[in-house]
C-alpha cells in the first residue's frame, strides 16, 4: 500500500523563492508558447521546492495572479505537469500537487537505476571538453552552496549537473528520458536534504562521476552513478 507524505508532514525549512516581477507589458509582447513555458517553469519550481506542498490544491486563478499571467498559459502548464506526474486531477474537487509516496519514489529509483548508468557510460565515451568544463564549473559552484547549506541552490545545481550529463550522452531521445526521470526525483531530493550530512555526500558522489568521465572510464562512471542513486534511495527512504 502506498505511504503518502502529506503537506503537514513535509520537513519544514525556510525556502526563499526568487522574486518574480509582474509581467505587464512583457506578457503582452510574449508569444503564447513562451508564456506557457514561463508558467510551466515557475509552477514546477514551486512544486519541486515544496513551496506548493504535496497534496495542496492548485487554484489556477490564484496561481495566475501570483505569476502575473493569464489563465490560459497557467492551464496549459498544469496540463503539461499532469502528463509529467507532478500534479493530478481529483474528480469534482480539482487539481492537486501529487502526494509523495514511497511506492512512487521506489519506482522512479528503479527506473533511474536502469537508465542513468547507461547514460553516464555514454557520457564517459562522448563528452567533449565543453561538457567536462561545464560539469566542473557546476561542482565548483555547488561546493560553495554546500558549505553554507543553501538547499535551494544545491538542488538547482544538482538538476543542472544531471542535465549536462544527459546532454553529454549525445542522444536526444535518451537525454529526454533522463531529464524527465531526474526532474520527477527532485522534490524527493529536496525533502531528503533535511539531513545535513547528505549534502557533502552528494557533492562527493558527483565528483566521483566527473572523475570517471574525465578519465574516459565508462565502467567507473557507471559504478559511481549506481552508488549515487543508491545513496539517494537510502536517504530519501528515511523521510517517507
Amino acid at each position: 500500500m502506498s505511504q503518502e507524505l502529506t503537506a503537514s508532514s513535509t520537513p519544514r525549512r525556510k525556502t526563499v523563492l526568487r522574486p518574480r516581477p509582474a509581467l505587464g507589458t512583457a506578457e503582452r509582447h510574449s508569444t503564447p508558447q513562451s508564456l506557457r513555458d514561463l508558467a510551466y517553469e515557475a509552477i514546477k519550481f514551486r512544486i519541486i521546492t515544496c513551496a506548493f506542498k504535496p497534496g495542496e490544491y492548485v487554484n489556477e486563478a490564484r496561481v495566475a495572479a501570483v505569476l502575473g499571467l493569464g489563465r490560459t498559459p497557467v492551464h496549459q502548464a498544469i496540463d503539461r505537469l499532469m502528463l509529467e506526474g507532478m500534479v493530478e486531477v481529483i474528480p469534482r474537487k480539482g487539481v492537486i500537487v501529487k502526494p509523495v509516496s514511497l511506492d512512487e519514489v521506489l519506482q522512479i529509483i528503479e527506473a533511474r537505476m536502469i537508465v542513468e548508468p547507461q547514460g553516464v557510460r555514454l557520457a564517459a565515451e562522448r563528452a567533449d571538453e565543453a561538457d567536462i568544463g561545464a560539469l566542473g564549473d557546476i561542482l565548483g559552484r555547488a561546493s560553495q552552496w554546500t558549505a553554507v547549506r543553501n538547499v535551494e541552490q544545491m538542488m538547482l545545481l544538482d538538476r543542472e549537473f544531471h542535465l549536462v550529463l544527459a546532454r553529454a550522452a549525445r542522444n536526444e531521445v535518451f537525454g529526454d528520458i533522463l531529464r524527465k526521470l531526474h526532474e520527477r526525483s527532485l522534490r524527493f531530493w529536496f525533502i531528503s536534504l533535511a539531513d545535513a550530512g547528505h549534502h557533502g555526500a552528494v557533492q562527493e558522489e558527483h565528483e566521483a562521476i566527473l572523475r570517471a568521465i574525465r578519465a574516459r572510464n565508462p565502467q567507473a562512471a557507471e559504478a559511481a552513478m549506481r552508488h549515487h542513486i543508491d545513496s539517494f534511495r537510502k536517504n530519501v527512504a528515511r523521510y517517507l
